[in-house]
């Protein structure tokens, strides 16, 4: 039986939003260009992304009927995604405003998750797989809270990359407890971890390279030169990876063996950022 989680761990707030205009340039990142577009490179993967993850966890929502408190979360969990799905949606056309050429990517990227992933995984393995991201995406915010890898960026970046990486810790649990309650086996779990990896990685890459092949006068030789200054800077790929695999692999993992609430809980307090008004 699953124990349902703390049924005031992921905390309602008002819809905030991340204001991005013409003066955002297009070198963010105190790193430089390979850092600015390895962090777009994510951007562009989020909105598709997070509504899979809630796809993935919707499937089973009539399941839950017997746990009351998870599914409080899980619409808590739907809520929080959904608006970083929007968010992260207007960063992607501020970029398409500056004249980056994305459609082609995007296009692609969807027929792998609605034509391949969505079409062919069985519903056990999408739930994995998204357990599997979100220990990922926890993984990383909490590097973002606690080593500042945006403090010297742009603030209106680390505003929106601050916020989305508290609220990935709070509900980091969620469709962890929905797969212990559904699909338990440890196998589906490392499968879904392994899958995840190899579509996250790739797509985030492939992402990174469709914008830095549009930087004028940079190149292959420039591309692979501005990827290994990035990562020689802030491994934040080599670092999250093993990280996560040596977590997530042990048999009695759980999202909540990592006590970091406290740190998304107390960055969220200090959000100073603009209510959306009432639609």
């Amino acid at each position: 039986m699953v124990n349902p989680p703390d049924p005031g761990r992921i905390v309602p707030r008002p819809h905030l939003k991340f204001h991005f205009d013409a003066t955002f340039p297009r070198v963010w990142h105190h790193n430089g260009l390979g850092s600015t577009h390895l962090w777009n490179g994510l951007n562009l993967l989020f909105p598709q992304g997070e509504r899979f993850f809630v796809r993935s966890v919707n499937h089973y929502l009539p399941a839950l009927a017997d746990v009351p408190e998870l599914r409080a979360q899980v619409k808590a969990f739907f809520a929080q995604e959904g608006q970083h799905a929007r968010e992260h949606q207007d960063y992607i056309e501020l970029l398409e405003s500056q004249g980056y050429v994305i459609t082609g990517f995007m296009r692609a990227y969807q027929r792998i998750v609605w034509g391949f992933i969505d079409k062919y995984f069985p519903a056990s393995l999408r739930l994995s797989i998204t357990a599997a991201l979100e220990h990922y995406t926890a993984i990383m915010g909490e590097n973002t809270l606690t080593l500042g890898v945006f403090k010297d960026g742009h603030p209106a970046m680390r505003q929106l990359i601050e916020w989305h990486a508290a609220e990935e810790i709070e509900h980091k649990a969620v469709a962890f407890d929905v797969l212990r309650k559904v699909a338990p086996g440890y196998g589906l779990r490392v499968t879904g971890m392994f899958a995840g990896i190899i579509a996250l990685y790739g797509l985030w890459f492939a992402a990174t390279v469709t914008l830095l092949r549009q930087e004028p006068g940079l190149g292959w030789g420039g591309i692979w030169r501005e990827l290994r200054r990035a990562h020689q800077k802030d491994p934040v790929l080599v670092r999250v990876l093993w990280r996560g695999l040596k977590e997530y692999l042990r048999p009695s993992f759980h999202p909540l063996d990592n006590d970091n609430l406290h740190i998304a809980r107390a960055h969220l307090d200090s959000l100073d950022v603009p209510r959306a008004e009432a639609a």
